[in-house]
């Protein structure tokens, strides 16, 4: 009997209300003395498993799998952990292929084409600068920016701040070949700047119109930022176009803003447009630190020309006056003395000094269009040719007088001597102990205009 409770008991407690079940317990007696021969004995039937649901709710279920993983048949890994099983869904996307053989810009082009069009037509570009510190020696520095060919025999297009001052400028491309450039020419008042490599059979970029983009459009950006993360993409859109931003020497540049991430290092490079043509010349120059969203590239169609003079000439053709201009101090203002371009340098043998402009004149005019500051002056001058012929209405001690003055072309044997003018004026004024209060020599100007 002790065997046959035992063997009751280690079963699981049944409902005794319904006919067939069983319950265990001390207390409990089975129907007749024992499995064994006992006709009234029926051995307890196990539990069966719940049928599974059929029918429509099963093909919804395969129908949202489906949905989830992919049309196409997927790769299924069943584990087993301790009783249950469950299931593993691996994607069997294939691998987005790219075929470039030529680019047809009058379709748009998605990020990555552009990117596997592209990155072989855009560089990395270091620099050595040679300088010499506090103690008198001399030190060479390295800084990296990026750059874009623009022909097939290798030109490069960069900006003019990231080879400014440089005594050797290497290129390296993404297949890791480097080659030496050579400088052919720049123009820093709109910070470009062209050098040129020994290579053939390049891969150029397709130059776009600037003038064609909306805010809103997609923009992306191949370059290397920090110098240390080469060849990386950043995709945003246009933010604003015409955004004029004011430079640290206070002149004013036209640029397009956009909210792709662009760092130091990113200068130089190119921003495309979603048919795959280079529509600015990135330049992380004139972005602001600690903000993010906020990055800005010259438009193409405010250089192109520019370009083209830099690769025939080596230099661009434009208006001087022959003359180092100055802001007008607030604190001279305030005792009558107008607002203008203050003439700190009237360089010897140039038009300026042709027309008889003198150190200390401060223009208010040019032709009709007034001046109030330097800046404003240079922007005025810009808007002329080479040989067009203006009126500098001019304040020299107390009285107004007109100066006429036939803008003549700047090249780089003239900014040579704009640049010597400067010089020597600045060491004059070095070697006087005494500093006039009005127009220190401390005041920060430009180059020649």
């Amino acid at each position: 009997m002790d065997q046959y409770n035992n063997h009751y008991t280690d079963r699981p407690e049944r409902d005794p209300f319904v006919p067939g079940n069983y319950q265990s317990g001390p207390s409990y007696q089975p129907p007749g003395p024992g499995p064994a021969g006992d006709p009234m004995y029926t051995e307890p039937q196990k539990p069966k498993k719940p049928r599974k649901k059929k029918g429509w709710v099963k093909f919804v279920a395969l129908g949202l799998v489906c949905a989830l993983v992919g049309a196409a048949a997927v790769p299924v890994y069943e584990m087993v952990t301790g009783d249950d099983t469950t299931t593993l869904y691996m994607g069997d996307r294939k691998p987005t292929e790219i075929k470039i053989t030529s680019v047809n810009t009058e379709k748009e082009m998605t990020t990555a084409e552009i990117y596997a069009a592209y990155v072989g037509s855009s560089v990395g570009i270091t620099v050595d600068i040679v300088s010499t510190n506090i103690f008198g020696q001399t030190v060479t520095n390295a800084a990296a920016g990026s750059g874009f060919v623009i022909t097939e025999d290798g030109y490069i297009l960069t900006n003019y701040h990231v080879i400014e001052g440089a005594s050797a400028i290497t290129v390296t491309f993404v297949d890791g070949t480097t080659y030496s450039a050579t400088f052919i020419g720049g123009e820093e008042a709109n910070d470009i700047a062209v050098i040129k490599i020994d290579a053939q059979d390049l891969t150029p970029v397709v130059i776009g119109k600037s003038g064609d983009m909306l805010v809103g459009e997609q923009v992306t950006a191949i370059g290397n930022p920090l110098g240390e993360l080469t060849f990386s993409e950043t995709t945003g859109i246009i933010s604003a176009m015409d955004r004029t931003i004011t430079m640290s020497d206070g002149r004013q540049m036209n640029m397009i803003q956009t909210d792709c991430a662009i760092n130091s290092g990113n200068s130089g490079g190119p921003l495309f447009n979603s048919h795959g043509e280079v529509i600015g010349i990135v330049s992380a120059k004139y972005s602001s630190s600690g903000v993010e969203g906020l990055g800005f590239a010259i438009p193409m169609d405010d250089v192109a020309d520019m370009v083209n003079e830099l690769i025939t000439t080596g230099y661009v053709s434009k208006p001087i006056l022959g003359i180092s201009v100055d802001d007008v101090p607030a604190s001279v203002q305030a005792f009558g003395v107008p607002a203008g371009a203050y003439v700190v340098v009237v360089t010897p043998g140039l038009c300026g000094e042709k027309a008889g402009l003198q150190a200390g004149d401060i223009i208010t005019k040019i032709n009709d269009t007034e001046v109030k500051s330097y800046s404003e002056l240079i922007s005025a001058k810009n808007e002329y040719e080479v040989g067009d012929t203006v009126e500098l209405t001019v304040y020299r001690n107390g009285e107004t007088l007109t100066v006429t003055v036939t803008l003549e072309e700047s090249t780089p044997e003239k900014e040579a001597l704009q640049e010597q003018a400067q010089q020597e004026y600045q060491q004059k004024q070095n070697q006087s102990q005494q500093q006039q209060e009005q127009y220190s020599y401390s005041w920060p100007f430009g180059f020649g205009y």
